[in-house]
């Protein structure tokens, strides 16, 4: 059985992977989303000098200045606790500052510093990261397809849930 999709020959990695048995190349298709996310991660640290989830966190603090921890986490689609600590780092760099004005001292809204834009001026977009990048390009029924034969895959792996909310740039 030959594909005659020229990019399906590619991604899978020769001209003859048509002919390998289908977990062999969906397992090298992952391994080209890995390798995609990996690489951008690996050049947002080199260029801004700070992981790729700070930087996003910035981007978002830019975005919508004065932003709370709880809707940062939301825009992050992390738990509070991880932006927190992603806000936590940030401050010591410089890069924000945490204004704990209002009557509880537990909340906090962010504003980004110069030195917060100097970094963000540094890296490489996109800050989300590549890979939510190129699924907000995708269409509505891919993404729902996706989402359902992602499900199938996880529950072959009996991961549950674990990690849902972790950054991609932190695994």
């Amino acid at each position: 059985m030959s594909s005659t999709n020229p990019t399906e020959n590619k991604i899978a990695g020769h001209a003859g992977a048509a002919e390998l048995p289908s977990p062999t190349r969906v397992l090298r298709q992952f391994r080209v989303v890995f390798n995609a996310v990996k690489t951008h991660f690996r050049n947002v640290e080199k260029a801004a000098g700070i992981g790729g989830s700070q930087l996003w966190a910035l981007s978002v603090v830019q975005q919508r200045p004065g932003i709370g921890v709880g809707e940062l986490a939301r825009a992050l689609d992390v738990h509070q606790t991880t932006a927190s600590n992603l806000l936590k780092s940030l401050a010591a760099q410089g890069l924000i500052a945490l204004d704990r004005n209002g009557s509880d001292r537990r909340a906090a809204t962010v504003t980004l510093l110069p030195a917060g834009e100097v970094r963000l001026g540094s890296a490489p977009g996109p800050f989300a990261g590549v890979l939510p990048d190129a699924l907000a390009t995708l269409d509505a029924r891919t993404l729902v397809r996706m989402e359902h034969d992602l499900s199938i895959l996880i529950a072959a792996l009996e991961a549950g849930t674990a990690g849902a909310d972790i950054p991609l740039a932190d695994l």
